[in-house]
C-alpha cells in the first residue's frame, strides 16, 4: 500500500514485550549494568527533548512572494532542502498511469544546457544529491549540499523543475529499467499483494492505478507527455518548501526568487474525486508456488485532519503500529510462533483513508493467522486499549520523537509535511500534546468508531491453507 503513514508520523519500534521472564532474569543477575543502561537512556531521552525544544521553524518570505520555512543549523556546513508540489500520480491520465513517476526520475537527467552526462556529472562533482519522488497526492524532491556550493546547486534545482530536458537518450534508458523493475515486481508476492489490494479498495478511483505504471502504459508514455506533465504541474501556487540548515534568512530570500520564480505562477486546475472505499470483507487468493504466503489486508480508515486522528493514531500504534509492543505482534508472532512480522498502519492519504496491515506465514497457518488479526481487531472495537496501553502507548511516542530529529533532511522533509497538512507553523512545539491529551475514553471511544473486522478486505498471495476466497482478483487498474 502506498503511503503507510504521512511523514510526520513515527513508526518507529520499541524494545518487545513479550518476554517479561528473560528480562526479569537479566534485572536479577545483572542489576547493576540494567541502572546503567536505563541512566544512559534517560539521559538520551533528555537530550533528545532538548534538541527537539532547540528546534526554531522561521517562516522566510522572498521578496518574490515565494515562502519556505527554514530551520538555521550552522554547526555544519550542509544545507538540506525539500518541496513538494501538491497534486501526484493521483493526477496520471487515464492509460498512462506511471506518468508522475516517471517524470521523477527522468527530470535531473539532463536540463537547459546540460545533457544527461553534464548534468549529473555537475551533481558528483561537487557532492551535490538531488532527488525526486512522485507520490499518490503529491510530487516531492529533495536537495542536499555543501553550503559552499549552495549557488551551484540551486542552479541545477531550478534547472530541473524549469528545464528538463527529455532527450531520447536517457528517456528510453530509463523507460527501459522502469520496465525491468515492473517486470521484476510482478513476480514479488509483497508487490501483488499490496497493489491488489489498492485496486480492491479503491476500484475505480485514480488511487487503483498503479503509481509506477505498467509496462502497457509506460511504452506509450512519450517525451511530450512529460513536457506537458512539467508545464502542467510544477507552479508556484502548489509549491511548498523546507529548508534546513546553513543558511540565513536573507541569503535563502535570494536563492528562493533566483530559483523558483521562474515557474508558472499557476498551474493547471485539477481534481481528484472523493474515494469510496469497496469490496469491503472481500477476500481474494492470487496463487503462487511459494512456502510462505503474503497477506495484505485493509479497511476506510481516518482522514489526517479529522479530529480523532491522533486518537486513531495512538490506538493504532497499541494494535499493530508499535512492532514487539503491539497486540498483534504478541497474539501472531510471540504466544502462537504463526509469523515474523504481522503489523498494522493508517494510510491517510488526501482522498481516501485506509487502516491496513499485512502478515506472512507459512501456507499451512495463513487461516489462523487471519482469524487471529480479525479477533484482535473485534477485541479493539469492543472494549479499546486498556489505561495500562494507553500509557505505555504515549510514553513511547512523546519520548520518541525527538529522535526524529535525526538528520537535516528528515526535518526538511517534516517541515513540507506540516505544511502540506496545515498543521501550523508551530506544530514540532505542540505535537506532543495532541498525543498527551488522548484519554481512555477518547482512545475507546475512537476505536468503536473504526474498527471493523467484518469489512477488512483481504489478499492472500502464496497456497494458503484455511481460507476461502469471495472473489477473484480485479485487473491491473492501468
Amino acid at each position: 500500500m502506498a503511503q503507510r503513514n504521512s511523514n510526520l508520523v513515527s513508526r518507529r519500534r520499541p524494545l518487545g514485550r513479550g518476554r517479561p521472564r528473560a528480562v526479569a532474569l537479566t534485572a536479577a543477575v545483572l542489576p547493576a549494568r540494567v541502572l546503567v543502561l536505563a541512566a544512559l537512556l534517560a539521559l538520551l531521552s533528555l537530550l533528545a527533548a532538548f534538541q527537539a525544544r532547540a528546534v526554531e521553524v522561521q517562516r522566510v518570505v522572498s521578496p518574490g512572494g515565494i515562502e519556505a520555512w527554514l530551520v538555521e543549523d550552522h554547526s555544519n556546513p550542509i544545507i538540506a532542502l525539500d518541496l513538494a508540489f501538491r497534486g501526484g500520480a493521483a493526477l496520471d491520465p487515464a492509460g498512462k498511469p506511471g506518468l508522475a513517476y516517471m517524470v521523477s526520475t527522468l527530470i535531473d537527467e539532463g536540463a537547459g544546457p546540460l545533457d544527461s552526462q553534464a548534468f549529473q556529472g555537475a551533481l558528483d562533482d561537487l557532492s551535490i544529491s538531488l532527488r525526486f519522488e512522485a507520490g499518490l497526492d503529491n510530487f516531492s524532491g529533495s536537495l542536499s549540499t555543501l553550503s559552499e556550493n549552495r549557488a551551484r546547486a540551486f542552479e541545477l534545482l531550478r534547472l530541473a523543475l524549469t528545464a528538463p530536458r527529455f532527450d531520447e537518450e536517457p528517456v528510453e534508458r530509463i523507460r527501459s529499467q522502469i520496465l525491468a523493475r515492473l517486470s521484476r515486481e510482478a513476480e514479488d508476492p509483497n508487490m501483488i499483494a499490496s497493489r491488489t489490494l489498492r485496486r480492491l479498495v479503491f476500484q475505480d478511483h485514480p488511487y487503483a492505478r498503479p503509481t509506477r505504471g505498467t509496462e502497457a502504459s509506460i511504452a506509450a508514455i512519450t517525451a511530450d507527455d512529460l513536457r506537458g506533465f512539467v508545464r502542467a504541474r510544477f507552479a508556484r501556487d502548489r509549491l511548498f518548501i523546507g529548508v534546513v540548515g546553513d543558511i540565513t534568512p536573507d541569503e535563502l530570500k535570494t536563492l528562493l526568487d533566483t530559483t523558483f520564480m521562474p515557474l508558472p505562477a499557476m498551474g493547471e486546475a485539477f481534481e481528484v474525486p472523493e474515494a469510496a472505499i469497496g469490496n469491503a470483507g472481500d477476500l481474494v487468493v492470487i496463487e503462487r508456488n511459494i512456502p510462505q504466503s503474503v497477506v495484505s489486508l485493509g479497511q476506510a480508515g481516518i482522514k489526517r485532519d479529522d479530529p480523532d486522528y491522533y486518537a486513531a493514531y495512538v490506538v493504532n500504534y497499541i494494535l499493530g503500529g508499535g512492532g514487539f509492543a503491539s497486540r498483534l505482534v504478541e497474539e501472531v508472532r510471540e504466544k502462537r510462533g504463526l509469523a515474523y512480522s504481522v503489523y498494522s498502519y493508517l494510510s491517510p492519504l488526501d482522498h481516501g483513508a485506509l487502516i491496513a496491515g499485512g502478515v506472512a506465514t507459512q501456507n499451512a497457518r495463513v487461516g489462523q493467522s487471519l482469524e487471529l488479526i480479525r479477533q484482535e481487531w473485534q477485541r479493539m472495537a469492543e472494549s479499546g486499549p486498556s489505561a495500562a496501553e494507553l500509557a505505555a502507548a504515549k510514553k513511547f511516542l512523546t519520548g520518541s520523537f525527538p529522535l526524529r530529529f535525526s538528520s537535516s533532511g528528515r526535518i526538511a522533509g517534516m517541515l513540507v509535511g506540516i505544511q502540506l497538512e496545515d498543521l501550523g507553523i508551530d506544530y514540532l512545539d505542540k505535537r506532543n500534546s495532541h498525543i498527551e491529551a488522548v484519554d481512555l475514553a477518547t482512545a475507546q471511544r475512537v476505536a468503536k468508531r473504526l474498527y471493523r473486522p467484518e469489512a477488512l478486505t483481504v489478499v492472500v498471495v502464496g497456497a494458503p491453507a484455511g481460507v476461502e476466497p469471495t472473489r477473484e482478483a480485479p485487473g491491473d487498474g492501468s
